[in-house]
């Protein structure tokens, strides 16, 4: 079990309190188009500003390669924010991030300001967690909180770095829940515990499979990756995605399933295309019959039934990638039928992040899960067994 501090286990009135937020969140003319992530962050920024900590924010924002670049500067960020707390959050901009200035609107801080400060990736240093930037970042603070799990695969100077020169690193309420769930549900879920892998790649998703092999009592593999498993077990996949040099792997984990005594499920329906788009025609074919010159974009009804039949007395379920493309409203069905039989069950329902995320709630489900991860990256490695650098910098309790 991970235990870590979190802002509930910290005093900090009278401190000085660095949070690393992730405000990552997509622009277009200065213009925040979608403010998901600003919303998140307000529960831990809130507590802080509510126990007296004079609190300053820190995020990256797109990959401005450590220049300035004044179409990712934070400034919009600090507006909105300020709005969302219905207090000033004051923008301290420097082209280096941490300068005499910054420093000196720190020292000014009464108990309960905010202040943001400029993109953390306008340092070329940032993302080589390096010395400089690290120590400049924990000159301004007492205390250190890292909400950002977007980011906690990645060790940098603003999620990693800074902890080696505070006296007390915590995590916050985002990043309490995400450990919380993916990382403990995963290694200690109440069963029967169902994990369903979908997306495009058996080869980006190797190490998932491997670690919940040996967790889950049933495995269910659709998505462009099931054929792969489709050719290894000697079936004809058409133009579908295919890893060929994958095949192998694919037969080895079957076998691997059958030794431990996990259910892994694959497609047994699969509706194909002859052409890349929502408008192509398309017809339903078994598994492994897919001729050639079409493609499988999504699991077959058969198949989107036997995967919701598998869900329905779990107690624990893991979903990481969508079962086909559902960004084609034609294609959509089999992912929805999933996104359905969760929103239906009791169990605990927890998303990893990414397109999982997206297609959840685009689909508008989103509200009827336990829990839907922040991180795309950085949920994959919590699920591949990883220890993840930003959560493993705080201090245990």
């Amino acid at each position: 079990m991970l235990n870590k501090k979190s802002v509930e286990d910290i005093s900090v009135k009278g401190k000085r309190v660095l949070c690393r937020c992730d405000f990552n969140v997509p622009l277009i003319e200065g213009k925040i188009t979608d403010e998901n992530r600003l919303v998140a962050a307000l529960p831990t920024i809130k507590k802080l500003i509510a126990d007296g900590g004079k609190v300053i924010l820190c995020s990256h924002l797109g990959k401005p390669k450590g220049e300035p670049k004044p179409e990712l500067s934070l400034a919009p960020v600090a507006k909105r924010l300020s709005e969302l707390l219905d207090k000033e959050v004051k923008f301290v901009p420097s082209n280096v991030v941490v300068d005499d200035s910054v420093k000196a609107a720190a020292d000014a801080m009464e108990d309960g300001d905010v202040i943001l400060l400029e993109n953390t990736r306008y340092r070329i240093e940032e993302t080589k967690n390096g010395e400089a930037f690290s120590k400049d970042l924990a000159s301004l603070c007492d205390v250190f909180v890292n909400d950002a799990f977007g980011t906690a695969h990645r060790a940098h100077c603003s999620n990693v770095g800074v902890t080696e020169y505070v006296d007390t690193a915590a995590v916050g309420y985002l990043m309490q829940k995400e450990i919380d769930f993916l990382g403990n549900a995963v290694n200690n879920p109440e069963r029967p515990f169902v994990a369903i892998l979908g997306g495009a790649k058996v080869s980006s998703k190797i190490s998932v499979i491997e670690n919940l092999l040996d967790k889950v009592d049933t495995l269910i593999i659709g998505g462009g990756m099931s054929y792969t498993f489709s050719k290894a077990e000697g079936g004809s996949v058409g133009k579908s995605l295919l890893e060929a040099d994958y095949c192998d792997y694919a037969l080895n984990m079957l076998e691997k399933a059958k030794e431990k005594g996990v259910k892994l499920l694959l497609p047994v329906d699969t509706v194909i295309a002859d052409d890349f788009s929502n408008d192509a025609n398309s017809k339903v074919v078994k598994a492994g019959e897919i001729p050639d010159g079409w493609q499988g974009l999504d699991i077959g009804p058969e198949t989107a039934k036997i995967f919701s039949e598998a869900v329905k007395d779990a107690k624990t379920v893991v979903w990481n990638g969508p079962m086909g493309c559902f960004e084609m409203p034609n294609f959509a069905a089999g992912t929805e039928a999933v996104a359905k039989a969760l929103a239906d069950t009791d169990a605990v329902t927890i998303i990893g992040g990414g397109d999982s995320a997206a297609a959840v709630n685009q689909l508008g489900f989103g509200d009827k899960m336990t829990h839907i991860s922040t991180g795309g990256g950085a949920s994959l490695e919590f699920l591949e067994g990883k220890e993840l650098p930003g959560v493993a910098a705080a201090n245990d309790k």
